[in-house]
This record gives structure tokens, C-alpha cells and sequence, in this order.
């Protein structure tokens, strides 16, 4: 049976997207940087228990088909909203929904992925 999943996607620029998920706490494991080439092609990312892999991808990316959520938590909605509006990043208003009665809110990474983050139910 599984005990772990980590999501891979493709990036038009990995070192972007390690700058990007940076803000959101996440921290360089490794990278693959081609011989001869002088940026990441390849790159492992985490935190806590939350891990992603990303790639450079062979062509363009389309944010319209960027067709994957990444659910990500917190445990203040609050905080991690003015933390990474500070920061910079475009954060959506934050919405609470039956399933989400501590609020959630949506960013988009720079490929046009779509990151929900949401504070945990149980606390």
C-alpha cells in the first residue's frame, strides 16, 4: 500500500518555482543542474510532511490546463494570509466553506497552479 505521495509537475523555470514555494516555507532537498547548463532542471522540495517535485518542462506551459489543486495547511489562516501578502504574493480572499469552517484561501504559482491553503479543521 502507499505511505507517501509527492506530486511532480512541470515548471518553465524550476530556480522560479523554488523562489515561489520559498515563501510558502518550503526548502530546497536537491537539485539536477545538466552538465554544461547553469539553472536547476530538476529540484525537491518540503516541509514538515509536505513535499513536491518540479521539473523544467520540455515546452510551454499553459495555466489554463493546469488542471491539479494542491491543498496545503496551516494552523492560522490569518497570519499565513498577511505573511505572504507581505511577501508579495497574490493571495485570494479568505472563504470559509463547510468543509473549510477555519477559511481557506487560493494562490496561483507562478505556472498557473493552483495552491489552496487552508487552516486544519481540528484545531
Amino acid at each position: 500500500m502507499i505511505n507517501a505521495l509527492v506530486p511532480f509537475v512541470h515548471v518553465a523555470d524550476v530556480q522560479r518555482s523554488i523562489d515561489f514555494y520559498a515563501k510558502l516555507g518550503m526548502s530546497v532537498s536537491n537539485t539536477f543542474v545538466p552538465t554544461g547548463d547553469n539553472d536547476p532542471a530538476w529540484a525537491w522540495l518540503e516541509t514538515g510532511n509536505a513535499k513536491l517535485m518540479v521539473a523544467r518542462a520540455d515546452g510551454p506551459i499553459d495555466h489554463r490546463q493546469q488542471g491539479v489543486l494542491f491543498y496545503t495547511y496551516c494552523s492560522d489562516i490569518d497570519a499565513v494570509h498577511g505573511a505572504l501578502t507581505e511577501a508579495g504574493v497574490t493571495v485570494g480572499p479568505i472563504k470559509r466553506q463547510f468543509y473549510a469552517p477555519n477559511g481557506e484561501f487560493r494562490i496561483e504559482d507562478p505556472d498557473g497552479y493552483v495552491v489552496m491553503m487552508m487552516q486544519e479543521v481540528n484545531e
